[in-house]
């Protein structure tokens, strides 16, 4: 065969311009995806009065999107190879464009579930396309760069989302918060048309779709799911509902893993965990994201529930810790092929373990700076996390298997911030219970009986107060209990994610050194 030409400098050019092109239009897209969940956790409380639904309901308007993507996510690799990645990445947004303006329309919290179904459908395919467009898109040795690019995309979400959604639901409605996709989709959508094109190898071999895989897929994650977001409501494994899900849900589960295993086309390649460097790779970022998933949603509702915020406050807390990891973001990608990335992964786990002791040190008066300054740290490690694990995992395996092993990579991180937001959750609902039952027995009415009529100038004081005696007193009472019951759940769930941290250090030594770049891009 005849040597290819060299190209010329217009020619260069010419590609790394389309190259830039390629990383905007996906990273819109996927923008977009993100923005809408930090926006939704802003407007949480809002969305849960307007629509009469209490913490736990609420959450299900987060953990439906999350289930949906769970079970989008891992056939976003044959969906791309079947109908094409560029045509089926113009559906994903178009989908979730409209599934916002359906759940911005929607009456009831049924309704705005369902919507919410749509939109992660939708949004769930893009993140996993938009990664594997990127690897592709960038040559080895600037996979680390293209990594650093997607990830600054993600936290634009993060910074300016809760900004954003507090903006509006302050000034407008929550509603506004879905129908704001509209544009930012429609544009994302013709810029992808315009500049994606699809690699020459997607095509190869797709035959059929398991459809086996997909319903044990499904029902096992959704029951699994479900069991979690109701088990605190239905007293859990006393319920016959839950124990019944359980079981479905784990035989859903064993049956689809079964299934992959030995089908020769699977939806799902669970071939590629033969990688080591890939399974503990996904391993890692599955229990790191029960953490990271879980303050997203613990913040805003400790900043509006204890402190009072508004969700413009609220947001701005997020954003403010956001830039910790935008800040990393940029060193990690940098220092990716300078640092060995385990040492980088170690020290981003203790700077979050840090940051997360510190938010279990809250107390109900704490000032604002005291919420938003141990975020920034946390930030800092989830940034120095993400970067070197992301683009070792996905860098280990062939371009061949890079749809396959971004969604399965994706789909596990979306599994365990459910579980995290669900589980999170579930303790500070049974927390506050359990704190304030403690609380209360200690609450002895009698003496404050004696506190209004044994001292004249307390009586004076608290009478002028309360109006009515000591009745009003005691119900003051109760909802101050109330109130430090809910920061001490609150400070539980902090202190369990800082655990999580600081055991994961120790176990990034048993992560595999990685190789030259040029022996990792090719798989082995």
């Amino acid at each position: 065969m005849a040597a290819a030409p060299a190209q010329t400098p217009a020619a260069q050019r010419q590609e790394t311009a389309n190259k830039w092109l390629i990383a905007l239009a996906v990273m819109l897209a996927t923008i977009m995806e993100v923005i809408d969940t930090t926006i939704a956790n802003v407007a949480l409380l809002h969305i849960r009065g307007s629509l009469s639904a209490g913490v736990d309901e609420a959450a299900w308007v987060l953990t439906s999107y999350i289930v949906a993507n769970a079970i989008i996510i891992p056939l976003t690799g044959w969906c791309g190879a079947y109908f094409g990645r560029k045509r089926f990445f113009i559906f994903s947004i178009l989908l979730f464009v409209a599934g916002s303006l359906m759940a911005g329309a929607s009456p009831n919290l049924q309704m705005l579930v369902a919507c919410r179904v749509l939109q992660g459908l939708g949004g769930g395919a893009m993140m996993p396309m938009s990664q594997a467009i990127l690897m592709e898109t960038f040559p080895p040795d600037q996979q680390a760069v293209a990594m650093s690019v997607w990830g600054m995309g993600m936290m634009i979400g993060p910074v300016g989302g809760p900004i954003l959604g507090g903006w509006i639901t302050d000034n407008y409605s929550w509603r506004w918060i879905f129908y704001i996709n509209v544009p930012i989709g429609i544009t994302a959508a013709l810029m992808v048309a315009v500049f994606v094109h699809d690699p020459s190898y997607l095509r190869r071999g797709i035959k059929k779709i398991d459809w086996w895989g997909l319903w044990l897929l499904g029902i096992g994650v959704a029951c699994v799911q479900v069991m979690l977001d109701k088990g605190e409501r239905l007293d859990w494994f006393d319920s016959q509902l839950i124990v019944g899900l359980t079981a479905i849900g784990t035989f859903g589960l064993v049956a689809f893993v079964i299934r992959e295993l030995h089908t020769a086309e699977p939806i799902v390649n669970l071939r590629v965990l033969h990688n080591r460097t890939f399974a503990i790779g996904t391993l890692f970022t599955t229990i790191v994201m029960f953490g990271m998933y879980g303050t997203y949603i613990l913040i805003p509702l400790y900043c509006q529930q204890i402190s009072g915020y508004t969700p413009m406050l609220a947001g701005l807390v997020l954003s403010i810790q956001s830039f910790g990891t935008l800040i990393s973001i940029m060193f990690a990608g940098r220092l990716f092929n300078k640092v060995d990335p385990r040492l980088m992964v170690a020290l981003g786990c203790v700077a979050a373990g840090i940051g997360s002791w510190y938010m279990a040190r809250f107390y109900a008066e704490i000032d604002f700076w005291n919420i938003a300054g141990p975020g920034i740290l946390r930030g800092i490690g989830s940034g120095f996390i993400f970067i070197p694990l992301t683009t070792l995992s996905l860098g280990a395996v062939s371009m061949e298997n890079m749809g396959t092993a971004s969604g399965l990579f994706n789909m596990v991180r979306t599994i365990g911030g459910s579980i995290g937001i669900a589980i999170l959750v579930a303790m500070l609902t049974s927390g506050a219970q359990i704190h304030q039952s403690y609380l209360a027995s200690h609450v002895d009415p009698f003496q404050l009986d004696q506190l209004l009529h044994g001292s004249p100038a307390a009586s004076a004081v608290i009478s002028n107060f309360t109006r009515h005696g000591a009745a009003p007193m005691l119900g003051m009472v109760y909802l101050e209990v109330q109130r430090q019951a809910a920061v001490m759940a609150f400070v539980d769930d902090f202190r369990i994610i800082a655990y999580i941290f600081f055991i994961l250090t120790p176990l990034t030594l048993f992560m595999r050194k990685p190789a030259a770049r040029a022996s990792v891009s090719s798989g082995h």
